[in-house]
């Protein structure tokens, strides 16, 4: 690796980390753990879903991941309903509900990254795109691969 790549791998690690804590920080500002926060969110991006999809998402076992929908339900942040297409399953629908505080929470960090974003032109956005757009495949990928 170069010197270059090195940096670069080390910036882009420290800005995981400093994603990665603050949506830490966030849930247990709002009172949920990691897990649920990222479940929540999960849910809110890609709607309704079977547990054992939510599971892979997570990285969890499913078994986890009824805890976690769990602890969802009981907020009101989701629902179980029976799925359409197999009613012998159902599915985890997330609610118009979001947790109180959540909004002022995600308006101030996009206040605080929205600098990083304003410099850029049409094409640095659209690489910026497809870059996110890779790497979360990349991610789910390795993640999958991990999974208990």
């Amino acid at each position: 690796m170069t010197r270059d790549q090195d940096d670069t791998s080390a910036l882009y690690r420290t800005y995981l980390a400093a994603v990665v804590a603050y949506h830490q920080a966030a849930g247990a500002r709002l009172g949920l753990g990691a897990t649920d926060y990222q479940a929540h969110n999960l849910l809110a991006l890609e709607g309704a879903m079977t547990t054992g999809e939510l599971a892979r998402l997570l990285g969890l076992s499913p078994s986890a991941t009824t805890r976690v929908v769990d602890r969802l339900v009981e907020r009101g942040l989701a629902e179980r309903e029976v799925d359409a297409e197999d009613r012998r399953r159902s599915v985890v629908v997330p609610t118009s509900a979001r947790p109180a505080g959540l909004d002022d929470q995600l308006a101030q960090v996009r206040e605080l990254v929205a600098p990083a974003f304003a410099g850029l032109d049409a094409r640095g956005q659209e690489v910026l795109r497809d870059y996110f757009a890779r790497a979360t495949d990349g991610f789910r990928e390795a993640t999958r691969r991990l999974a208990v």
